[in-house]
Parts: structure tokens; sequence; C-alpha cells
């Protein structure tokens, strides 16, 4: 048989061999860091025999996929050391989720608590030790149901019930046995760390009428030094958890009487807000955008034009009946400045026409994905969208990427990955539009880009956009969390739906081609970000306050307020501690709320003329003129850099 591999090489082996055989035959190393496969797009095990010609990836720890086999074998050792402490436990369930596993249990009348959990950590790394090999077996529904019948476990039963014989596998180790449908390790022994993180209670399938059931939460390690470092990682995390932050800062917060989901920003947070949308909108003019408004609301009948209904109406708020019609609020721009576009003829001299705007959207969030700014119901989009010939398709989905790197570079964001998203062709007509000649073309448009720009890039399957591929960019913050901060997005669709056109150099009419992009995400998601990986010490040029200026005593509050007065005529927001409080506590106070300088003025200040500077974190930093502070304060600005 014939083996594919990721770089292209074709390697032919006997029919019958493990994906382990074939990483052994790879390199040795290979060999024995190798966790587990997908062959033709299929997660197997590696002691699985291939029988046919097919593409194979092989994965280790450093894989996203290779730590989610990890993590879910994981959850078994984790199962089968729950039922030795507690033997009537009735398992459910025990997926792997982002950082490591849980396992959903019934434990009838006995409970666990935190100090339970060394005593089962330990019983794990036990059981990992004796390297027990996973099996995965077929097995008939009948023969399920009544395994599952005779431990009088009616969870399990009732996942059975639904599904059809074919569909069913047990995973056996050692003397444990679980419905699952794999992958898995070659051997428990790859497990050399373990610590269970927390419990909380759980419905059975999410459902409050249901059994209420305990869910223990775990993460584990090949290393005992990298379960060691993600420790102290969450230490440092809890530290620059934005919603911690954003209520220290006078940033942003929420309120019962305006809804979940809905942030109200701060004067400190708009303040934010407004200088990210004044450095995005000179940088956006620089590129060529011009700025458009749209409405919060539109009719029914626009989301249906788009497409966005049926779609997308689980994350939409209801609508609202008027004049006998249904209004929606709005949930994205795109079919807005569709409309734009469309208002006025367009010939192929006025393309590219890019248009942009901050504009606000509402998003029905489940209650329970709520999360501080990350997840919320009401977002304000660096938006825009692109409407360009096939010809320049090009030099725009380019300078688009160009963009992003600039803004990478601006707020010190080392670690990416543009997350190539491509459509399914057994989804085509209802997931995606159906026009597999025109996804196969634009998907090799986006790859030549992206191999041309030389980015760092993977390729996704089934996780484009309805109406064309699109490149999600996941972010690292400083302390290595991952965030979805942005997307840029190939549209072949909206334009016929829209009827857009433009008359091209011989006078016919011709269909744009739209691409989507939002480079800043929106003001909370992006905000939220920025706090967890500055840990809330925004550069200088970002701050709401800048610098704070400090009087030693009240007898030199003047000669303060005049210094107060030239940083504000300079543009510098400054502000002015008059307390009668000690000068120690003043600085105090400046560094708890991180303002980035902070000015003390006494008597050899004001008999000299100048300024003693402290930076947040450092401490002094020297005198200066006020004039000359106010312009190394300036040079940090992006614009000057």
């Amino acid at each position: 048989m014939n083996i594919t591999l990721p770089d292209g090489s074709v390697r032919s082996y006997e029919r019958g061999t493990t994906a382990l055989e074939i990483a052994k035959s790879i390199s040795e190393g290979l060999a024995r860091n190798v966790l587990s496969a997908k062959f033709n797009n299929r997660i197997i095990e590696v002691s699985e025999p291939l029988n046919e010609d097919g593409s194979l990836t092989l994965f280790t720890w450093n894989d996203k996929e290779g730590k989610q086999v990890f993590w879910h074998s994981s959850a078994h050792v984790l199962a089968q050391a729950l039922e030795f402490f507690y033997p009537k436990v009735k398992l459910t369930i025990g997926p792997a989720i982002e950082n490591g596993f849980y396992y959903d249990v019934d434990l009838g009348e006995e409970t666990i608590s935190e100090k339970d959990f060394k005593k089962i950590e330990d019983k794990i790394l036990e059981l990992a030790r004796e390297k027990a090999e996973f099996h995965k077996k077929e097995i008939s529904k009948s023969d399920a149901l009544a395994y599952y019948k005779e431990r009088n476990n009616e969870f399990k039963v009732e996942l059975i019930e639904n599904l059809n014989d074919g569909e069913i596998t047990f995973c056996e180790h050692s003397n444990f046995t679980d419905l699952c449908r794999g992958g898995h390790l070659p051997n428990t022994g790859f497990i050399k760390a373990v610590k269970l993180m927390n419990i909380a209670g759980a419905y059975w399938r999410g459902d409050e009428k249901n059994k209420q059931l305990t869910r223990v939460y775990g993460i584990t390690f090949p290393k005992q030094g990298e379960l060691e470092e993600y420790l102290k990682m969450l230490e440092e995390a809890k530290k620059r958890d934005h919603r911690k932050l954003g209520k220290e800062l006078d940033i942003f917060t929420f309120d019962d009487d305006v809804g979940p989901g809905l942030p109200l920003w701060l004067p400190n947070g708009a303040a934010i807000i407004e200088l990210l949308e004044d450095f995005a909108k000179k940088t956006e003019k620089a590129a060529g955008y011009v700025r458009v408004k749209s409405p919060h609301i539109a009719k029914e009948s626009m989301y249906i034009k788009s497409g966005h209904l049926p779609y997308y109406a689980e994350s939409m708020f209801p609508p609202m009946e008027m004049d006998g019609d249904k209004y929606y609020l709005k949930a994205m721009n795109c079919p807005h400045h569709h409309k734009i576009f469309g208002a006025t003829p367009k010939s192929y001299r006025d393309l590219p026409l890019r248009f942009a705007e901050y504009g606000t959207c509402y998003r029905y969030e489940q209650s329970g994905e709520l999360f501080g700014l990350m997840r919320v119901r009401s977002l304000t989009m660096n938006d825009a969208h692109i409407y360009c010939t096939e010809a320049q398709f090009q030099e725009e989905f380019t300078k688009v990427n160009d963009l992003y790197l600039k803004y990478f570079k601006v707020f010190g964001i080392e670690k990416y990955v543009m997350r190539f998203s491509k459509h399914s062709p057994e989804k085509l007509g209802h997931k995606y539009i159906n026009s597999p000649e025109l996804w196969i073309k634009t998907e090799a448009m986006v790859r030549d880009v992206l191999v041309k720009l030389g980015v760092n890039f993977v390729e996704v399957e089934d996780e484009a956009a309805f109406y064309g591929p699109k490149i999600d960019i996941q972010i690292y913050s400083a302390i290595g969390r991952e965030f979805t901060l942005a997307t840029n997005q190939v549209d072949f669709a909206q334009a016929e739906r829209f009827d857009l056109w433009f008359t091209n150099e011989n006078n016919e009419k011709e269909r744009p081609i739209i691409i989507h992009r939002a480079p800043l995400s929106t003001h909370e998601r992006f905000i939220g970000f920025l706090l967890e990986h500055y840990a809330g010490n925004l550069p200088s040029w970002l701050a709401p306050n800048q610098v704070a200026v400090l009087p030693i005593s009240d007898k030199f509050n003047p000669y303060a307020q005049k210094v107060v007065d030239l940083l504000k005529s300079s543009d510098i927001r400054a502000s002015f501690d008059d307390r009668s409080e000690k000068i120690g506590r003043k600085i105090r106070d400046a560094e708890t709320k991180k303002i980035p300088y902070m000015v003390v003025v006494g008597e050899q200040e004001q008999n000299e003329g100048n300024i003693a500077v402290r930076k947040h974190g450092e401490g002094d930093i020297g005198k200066f003129k006020t004039e000359d502070f106010a312009r190394l304060i300036h040079s940090q600005h992006p614009d000057n850099m």
C-alpha cells in the first residue's frame, strides 16, 4: 500500500503495517514520541493495522491532536482510579478539553472533595506505571447494552441506545473497560505527571432536568517539569485575569439591570477604546480605507438575502415586530456594507474599494458561554470589507495579512498561527454554499498567498465561513494563553446574493470578490487580551492615565498644577494627586493603578524648574524638563516609532 506523508512524500508498505511501525521506519526517535495518528482524516490508534492507500499524519506531544489523545487517554485512567476508590461509581463521559480533561460520574451517596485528590493522583500514577496498552474493539449493540445493564449504568445505556451496530466500540486497558470512540495512547506509561484541578456539579447531558453528576477535572503531562511550569503559568494567569484587572483598574463592569454579556465601559475603558480606534483609523486611512456607518437593526429580508438566516439564527437575538415586518439586531456588519456598495454604480476604476467601520453587533451567546470580555453579547468590531477584481485579489489579501503583522509588532505579539479554514465537500448545500468549483478555486488562491508570504499557517477542514474560505488568527499572550483574535475571509457568494457588480474594461458587468477582515478583533476581546498580555501594565500610549503628578507636600501643589497643565497642553493624559498623604503612599497608589509614569515635585524641582520622573515597575529614571518628558512619551506612540 502507498502511504502519503504530510510533506507530500509517498512510501510503500505491506498491508497490515501500523502507524507506529511506519513511524519507526522514519526514525526511532519519532516512534518513541508518537502518541496518535490520523489516517485519511480519521483519528486512529497507532497500533491499528492499515490496509489501504491513504494519507497519514503522526502526532506527538507537540501537536494539539497529540495532546488531545494524551488527555483523553488520561481520562480513562482517572475513571479507572475512581472505580478503585468508589466501586459503586457510575461512569458517564470523559472527554479531553482545551487544557486537560474531565470525567462526569454518579457517585450515589458518596462524595469527592479536594482532600481526596492526592490519593487519586497517586493511584493514577501507579496505574500509569503499569504501561498497560490501550485496545479498541468493535462490539455489537446488544452486547454493549447487556454489559452496561448488568452494571446498572443507565447513562451508558442511554448513549448506546442512540447508536447503531458498527458505531459502537469499547476501549480496554489493564482491568478497565469503557465505551469510547478513540483514539488513545499506545500505553499508559506515557503519563508521568498528574494534577486534579477541581470538582464541580454538572447535569447529565447539560440538561438541568436530568440528574446532577460530579465532574472531576484533571491534567496530565509526559514530564513532571512540564506540570510544574503549567501550574506556575496558572498562578500568573490568575494575576493577569482580565476580569480581575478590569475591576481593579476601573475599565469595565457588568450590571444585572443591563443584562449578562453587555459590558459597560467606565471612563478608563472608554479612553482605551478611543485610543485604539484613533490608531486603527489612522492606519486604515493610510492604507486607502474609507469609513462608513450602518444602523444597529435591519429587516429580516436582508439577512435572508445574505444567507445568515436560517444558518445563523441561533446566534441572533429574537426579532422585533414592527409595521408588519420583522427586525433583527445587527449580528454582523457585512450585509450593511454590501448595501452601501450597491447603492451607486461602480466601475473597475473604483476598485479596490475598502469600507471600514467600527460597527457594534449583537450576538446571542448562550449564558454558559459568556466569559468576561472574551464572550459577550454586545461587541464592537474593527470591521472592513474590501471589494476587488480577481486580478487584485492576491495583492489585497496580502495587504490585509501585512496589516496583521504590523499590529502584531506594535502590540508585542510574537507567537501566532494562521488557521486556514476550508470547507467540507460532504457538507455542500447545507453548511456551505453549493459551488464546489468556486471552493476549490478560492481555497487555492488563499493558499497561494499564504505560501508566498511565508507565514506560519495550518490547514483545517470544515471550519470555513458558509460563503468562502477564511483565515482565523490564533495569537498567544505573554504567558502563552491562546486567543482567537481576528479573521480574514474570502467571500464568493454575497456579491451574487446582493446583485453587486461593477463595469469592467470591456463595459461588461462583473461580480467583485469580497474580503472580510477584522485585524483588531472587537474592542471587547482585544482589550481583554491586552489586559492579560500586559498584566494590566499597558504601554504609555494606550494607558488611560499616562502620568500621575505627585507633589511631596501641599505647599508644592501650585507647581504641581503648573506641571499638570503643561503636560495636558502637550496632549499628555496627566492626573494630579493633591491628597494630603505622604509621598510614599502616593507612589504606592500610583503603582497599584499601574500608571506608566509618576512625576514627583518638591522644593528642588520647583527651584530648578524641572521634574523627577519614576517609571512604573522600574523606579527613578532621572530629571527632565517638562517639555522633554512630554516628547519622550510621544515618542513611544506607534505612529512615532
